[in-house]
């Protein structure tokens, strides 16, 4: 399978990251790579890297190696210019503007993270709404929206800046197997318009319903990678979950 995604038309390139706070050393040497439209699952224990991994590969955290994306050299751009040039990011806790209409949260993200101009950025706003299931909620404060509808909001936001790749963080986690559910098919949806995913989460079945390559990682390093359910046997993996793997 690995090989199979570097002979394929890379999306995202990254080779030799490695990020450290003080003398914690939290990614070691990780190349990471993903396919144009694929759908690829990250996890591994707690502490093993993975949202520091994300916020490398988004560009909030400037990290060494490098890091190519629609074969542009991107390593020393912030997120901001990461994000107008195709790859979004969502956040474990949702922190959308609480005193800001929904429709309002949406396009802002379309202007100011998408870039895009006032008739446009109205376009992909009704757009990125309608597509998450948002559209009927679009005058409510987002203060007074419950957990899933936060969720959803995030993934519209995410949304409407136009990504090639969208970076998601357990976006799953808090939520009923129900309300996952429901954010599944959302996520279906958005990877069906050709939209690549790498998709955090540590409720490994939900995960499974979506990405066709699963990415395994413990303490910094990547530790396995390919078809979901073999990373899931491999002896490293079994070891790294103690046994909660399988």
């Amino acid at each position: 399978m690995e090989d199979a995604v570097q002979g394929a038309a890379a999306l995202l390139d990254a080779r030799g990251l490695r990020k450290q706070f003080g003398s914690l050393l939290v990614i070691n040497d990780v190349d990471f790579r993903v396919a144009q439209g694929e759908a690829l699952g990250i996890v591994g224990p707690n502490g093993a890297g993975k949202t520091t991994l994300l916020s490398v590969l988004s560009g909030s955290y400037d990290a060494g190696g490098t890091v190519r994306f629609q074969g542009e050299d991107v390593t020393r751009l912030d997120a901001a210019r990461r994000c107008r040039r195709g790859m979004a990011r969502t956040h474990q806790v949702p922190r959308p503007f609480g005193g800001m209409t929904v429709f309002e949260n949406v396009y802002t993200a379309a202007t100011h993270g998408g870039g895009f101009a006032q008739s446009q950025a109205c376009e992909r706003s009704i757009d990125a709404l309608t597509v998450c299931g948002m559209l009927a909620l679009a005058n409510r404060k987002a203060e007074s929206l419950g957990l899933l509808e936060r969720k959803r909001l995030e993934l519209t936001r995410a949304l409407a800046t136009n990504p090639r790749l969208l970076l998601l963080d357990e976006i799953g986690g808090g939520l009923t197997d129900g309300e996952a559910a429901q954010l599944v098919e959302t996520i279906r949806l958005l990877h069906g318009r050709g939209i690549a995913i790498v998709w955090i989460e540590h409720i490994v079945h939900v995960l499974l319903q979506v990405v066709t390559r699963l990415v395994c990682m413990d303490a910094g390093r990547v530790i396995a990678q390919g078809e979901p359910q073999s990373v899931l046997r491999h002896p490293a993996v079994v070891e790294a979950y103690m046994g909660t793997a399988l």
